[in-house]
């Protein structure tokens, strides 16, 4: 009750004392185009901001009329959006990568062993550690193997994770160090043998054989790497993350930093499926504050597309007799979803193909039983048959997206779906509709770039950073620009349960703002890739500032 009479309270303050003067407040920001993104989606030209709230909105003079501050910015027209929350993403992940070889965007696999071979020179670590290598953007998409990375590191553990985190390539002595041969087999994983021999590829579950070796990094590497990380993302406009799968000890290292006030940044974090974080969390129940919420958990239905870990009803086009993989059988998310449900914890799963898709909304289906407000979540739902999507809309599910996967995947993913499947891949605007209007939009950084506006872009022109294809990947799946920048904000935050403290500019909520140098509302669509943070506020807090 305390959050909804605070504004009232202060304006009827500020009515009775109007014939002393002008209130003092923290922050003014004025002559802007601001949207609120609340029910009218109005837009209005200032904003009062106190004890990293939002306290009132309005014309120019209404609120220079009222207040006064000594922290009074003029926005010079340009537009004002809530702060933009990134619904499925890898946080701390995405801060450990900045301390690894950065193999993104390599054009062969020659150019991945020049970077290794450079960083290589520098690297104090025990192991050799990368990511974000996509041979399907190679001449040759076929997967390397560990041959050169014998020959180039023969006396250190390397491994290098590809760019969706469901697959790993290692050099024999990380092989060896987690013990694994041409007969090694693990459950909803794969070791990719030849002659009899590891190629040093691992498959989802496999990788974690060989990842649970790798020390730690120690706590100032990752507290530097987690500031650096934060930086990045409040110069994109980002004021809220949702880390998607944390282990326990990870969540206290994090509240840490946010109670030392060296973390500024929201998390809603989703808690990983191993027993011993999910047991911890779920005897205690949802645990939230300004910063920290932890009310979700993250699980794991299939692999990725890309290394055709996706699980599919029928065979991938390009590998006849593969069908992907179901990383757990059913009983396993049923179970999950009992203890789930029994502590009042939302249930986050990732899901990629058809079949993966098809059996969690039937698992979310028995247990919600149509309209509910659980919130539970599909993430990715990327190929999925028009029967399924009406699941999501009669149960109450909220599909999260992440719309840069289609213009990454779009010029390879026929390939390996087929014609016929592709016409339900990627329809985020036929998932939206059939689940009841909301969608959740992220980047799954750092699978994708970090930055939201891409996102956006990604939404609603269907297009790569370069304007192809010219008429949009799949146009009619296009999302309608006001609807994108809902599943970045304010649908955003009703996933996460916080729409009523954020994700609109109104009174009563936190004060977190971007500013941006065009208005993505408006501008031609080829423009909207090339726009620029000028400013992002946190708790009404100037936390990025383009000057």
């Amino acid at each position: 009750m305390r959050k909804i009479f605070f504004p009232v309270l202060l304006l009827i303050s500020i009515t009775l004392h109007s014939c002393i003067g002008k209130i003092k407040i923290d922050l003014i920001l004025y002559n802007g185009v601001i949207y609120m993104v609340d029910n009218g989606f109005s837009t209005v030209q200032a904003v009062a901001i106190h004890n990293g709230k939002i306290l009132d909105v309005g014309s120019n003079e209404d609120i220079l009329d009222k207040f006064r501050s000594d922290n009074e910015v003029d926005l010079k027209g340009h537009p004002v959006y809530p702060g933009f929350i990134d619904a499925h993403c890898h946080f701390f992940g995405y801060a450990s990568d900045l301390m690894k070889c950065d193999l993104y965007s390599t054009d062969s696999f020659l150019e991945v062993l020049e970077r290794l071979t450079a960083y290589s020179k520098n690297n104090s670590f025990s192991w050799i550690l990368g990511r974000g290598w996509d041979q399907n953007d190679w001449e040759n998409t076929s997967w390397p193997d560990k041959t050169a990375l014998d020959s180039l590191f023969p006396n250190t553990p390397v491994f290098l994770m590809r760019i969706d985190g469901h697959a790993a390539l290692c050099n024999s002595i990380a092989l060896k160090a987690a013990g694994i041969d041409a007969s090694t087999k693990i459950e909803g994983g794969e070791v990719l043998s030849r002659n009899g021999i590891p190629t040093g590829l691992l498959i989802d579950n496999a990788v974690d054989l060989v990842k649970v070796k790798i020390p730690p990094f120690t706590r100032n590497q990752n507290e530097e790497a987690l500031l650096k990380a934060q930086q990045n993302c409040f110069a994109t406009g980002l004021t809220t993350l949702d880390d998607a799968g944390l282990g326990k000890d990870t969540i206290a290292f994090l509240f840490r930093m946010q109670q030392e006030g060296k973390l500024k940044m929201r998390i809603y974090a989703m808690i990983s499926d191993d027993p011993a974080t999910y047991h911890y969390f779920f005897r205690r129940g949802p645990f939230k504050n300004d910063r920290l919420n932890v009310r979700a958990i993250k699980v794991y239905a299939d692999g990725a597309l890309g290394s055709r870990g996706a699980c599919l009803f029928k065979p991938y086009s390009d590998m006849p007799g593969h069908y992907g993989t179901m990383l757990h059988d059913k009983s396993y998310f049923e179970e999950i979803a009992d203890e789930a449900m029994e502590n009042h914890f939302q249930m986050c799963t990732h899901a990629i193909g058809d079949s993966a898709c098809s059996l969690i909304v039937k698992v979310y289906g028995k247990f919600l039983n149509g309209d509910n407000n659980r919130r539970w979540r599909l993430e990715h739902c990327q190929i999925m048959r028009p029967k399924d999507r009406d699941d999501l809309g009669d149960n109450a599910i909220i599909p999260s997206v992440q719309p840069t996967h289609a213009t990454s995947d779009m010029y390879w993913a026929e390939s390996r779906l087929g014609p016929d499947r592709m016409k339900f891949a990627y329809a985020y605007e036929d998932i939206r509709d059939d689940a009841g209007g909301i969608i959740a939009f992220g980047t799954d950084f750092p699978v994708e770039n970090i930055n939201p506006i891409y996102t956006f872009y990604a939404a609603v022109a269907r297009k790569d950073l370069k304007g192809f294809p010219r008429g949009g990947f799949q146009p009619e799946n296009k999302i309608k620009r006001k609807d994108a920048l809902r599943a970045m904000t304010i649908w955003a935050a009703y996933a996460n349960f916080e729409d009523t403290e954020k994700g609109s500019i109104e009174p009563g909520k936190f004060a977190d703002l971007v500013v941006l140098d065009r208005d993505i509302l408006r501008v031609e669509e080829d423009e909207i890739p090339g726009t620029k943070v000028l400013s992002t506020y946190l708790n009404g807090e100037l936390v990025y500032s383009a000057r």
